[in-house]
């Protein structure tokens, strides 16, 4: 008789909602998210439309940062680490780049970001540099302060594979472009919440339960202002998705009722969408 596997231990990881109102300059235009779609040879969420993220690295929690971190103070390291590691996936999966310069209270606009990455985005895609070594080199701040705790979702344990991933939702620079990289993904879309989950429904995207879930959260907010502040006021919920059968024999996977989202449950054949 086969012994049973104990479950894998959870990594961190980090994901980014980036948004920014669809009317470029109007705050009270409906806000969009900008997400990317997975290369098809990447083993997490292959061909599905999420938003950028990724594992934290050692250097995401060098204690170097915290002094190169905007409004760090009362924030904790490891919650710290998550928001850095946001920072530079944001940069090195769609080339935006939430950072100042020294001194300065703006972020850092287009003509000043292409040498930028010109220099450092495929360092840091290819394990060639690190975070660390970035900030110092460019002299720059990251604007760890304009990246609001959204949710934490731990991926159950009956799966191979588990990320304990914080999202964060954060208003896109204004003088910035974002695309995907083409390598780990290969389309990206600024695209209104609510369509994006209808895609999905309609079978023309596909989209993971956490990320369907979150992007209806999301969709609930009109306005970037309204996300952010909606962000700021919820408590925060450990999300560990289980699995429970009912008496029917249906099988249904559940999320805390208290976390916010509008649905808490879905049939198990509905765990991805599309």
């Amino acid at each position: 008789m086969s012994e049973k596997k104990a479950p894998s231990t959870p990594l961190p990881a980090t994901t980014v909602l980036l948004v920014r109102p669809k009317v470029r300059g109007d705050a009270n235009s409906p806000l969009e998210v900008f997400m990317v779609v997975r290369h098809h040879k990447i083993d997490s969420f292959s061909g599905a439309l999420v938003f950028p993220g990724g594992k934290l690295e050692d250097a995401d929690a060098d204690p170097r940062l915290r002094a190169r971190c905007a409004g760090a103070e009362g924030i904790a390291d490891a919650e710290l680490a998550f928001r850095v590691a946001g920072i530079r996936e944001a940069f090195e999966e769609c080339g935006i780049l939430l950072a100042m310069k020294r001194g300065a209270s703006a972020l850092i606009g287009a003509a000043e970001l292409k040498p930028i990455e010109d220099r450092w985005r495929d360092k840091l895609a290819q394990d060639e540099a690190s975070i660390v070594d970035m900030v110092e080199a460019e002299d720059l701040v990251l604007a760890v302060d304009r990246m609001t705790p959204f949710a934490h979702w731990i991926t159950p344990a009956m799966v191979p594979k588990r990320f304990d991933t914080w999202f964060f939702v954060a208003a896109a620079p204004v003088d910035q472009v974002a695309l995907h990289d083409g390598s780990e993904s290969v389309d990206s879309v600024w695209i209104e919440p609510r369509v994006a989950v209808a895609d999905a429904d309609a079978g023309k995207r596909t989209m993971v339960f956490p990320t369907r879930q979150n992007t209806l959260m999301l969709g609930e907010a009109k306005t970037v202002t309204e996300a952010i502040a909606q962000a700021k006021a919820r408590r925060i919920v450990d999300v560990l998705p289980w699995l429970k059968t009912e008496a029917d024999g249906s099988v249904w996977l559940n999320i805390p009722p208290d976390a916010g989202y509008p649905i808490h449950r879905v049939p198990r054949e509905k765990m991805a969408s599309g």
